[in-house]
């Protein structure tokens, strides 16, 4: 089962990406640099930023406080979502004056909002919006769990040290969640470098593949261009960035765990 749905799909796609010459091809269109440069800001500030934001909301999501506990079950549910209907509706709120976005834009401010996927700073900013607001809630359940596994008695010992929240959280949380978060910012990074269902669903490319990231270039080469050895061989050049980082991150894991 894994030679046939793992080791055998890997293999075929290095063997339909093996010529040079498809990445000779590539360099040199100036779609690809523009798809590299897309996929950086994508997987970089997207990963970056919804992971730090999930780690502060776990902490929020700690108070005992009744009506936060509530709030829970709500802000979770764009991750509970289906991602192709969840992307789709955000789709449609940013097209044209219909749009909900640009709706209510004319209602509370009368004034008409820009046309989102005509320039690509908006799509992609709306491209990263869209993953961070998706997956944002998996991550802060995850640093939640996490948090409720830290025993009270280290907390109360920071209080009578005087320590306020951001030094308990800077000297007692995240140094005994390092760990958790350098495996949870790997994992993010690995997946999201792959991703094709945002970008694909929410701004579609727009402006003229002007917001492709890897995944969607691989794609329209493959199935617009009938490109499919150019399409593989896009994906696949990922791989020489996505090896090494691995390699970092995991070696910085491995030496927060020594010093601790």
């Amino acid at each position: 089962m894994f030679g046939a749905f793992v080791v055998y799909p890997v293999a075929y796609g290095l063997w339909m990406a093996r010529d040079p010459s498809l990445y000779v091809d590539l360099i040199a269109n100036p779609r690809y640099a523009q798809t590299l440069v897309n996929t950086a800001l994508y997987v970089g500030v997207g990963v970056n930023v919804k992971m730090f934001l999930a780690l502060l909301l776990s902490g929020f999501f700690m108070r005992r406080r009744w009506w936060i506990r509530s709030l829970l079950p709500v802000y979770i549910l764009p991750w509970a979502l289906p991602a192709i209907p969840a992307f789709v509706s955000f789709h449609w709120m940013l097209i044209g004056e219909e749009g909900l976005v640009d709706s209510l834009l004319s209602a509370l401010f009368g004034i008409q909002g820009p046309l989102w996927f005509t320039d690509r700073r908006l799509a992609l900013g709306w491209n990263i919006v869209a993953y961070i607001w998706k997956w944002m809630p998996f991550w802060t359940l995850t640093f939640f769990a996490a948090r409720t596994a830290i025993p009270q008695e280290i907390y109360d010992a920071a209080k009578v040290d005087g320590a306020g929240g951001c030094r308990r959280f800077a000297h007692v949380v995240f140094p005994l969640l390092g760990n958790l978060y350098l495996v949870c910012t790997l994992l993010s990074t690995l997946w999201t470098l792959g991703d094709f269902t945002t970008v694909y669903l929410v701004s579609e490319g727009a402006p003229s593949y002007s917001t492709d990231v890897l995944a969607t270039l691989g794609f329209h080469y493959a199935f617009d261009a009938a490109q499919p050895s150019l399409g593989v061989a896009a994906v696949m050049s990922a791989i020489p960035v996505l090896i090494p980082l691995a390699i970092i991150l995991m070696r910085a894991l491995q030496t927060r765990e020594v010093q601790l």
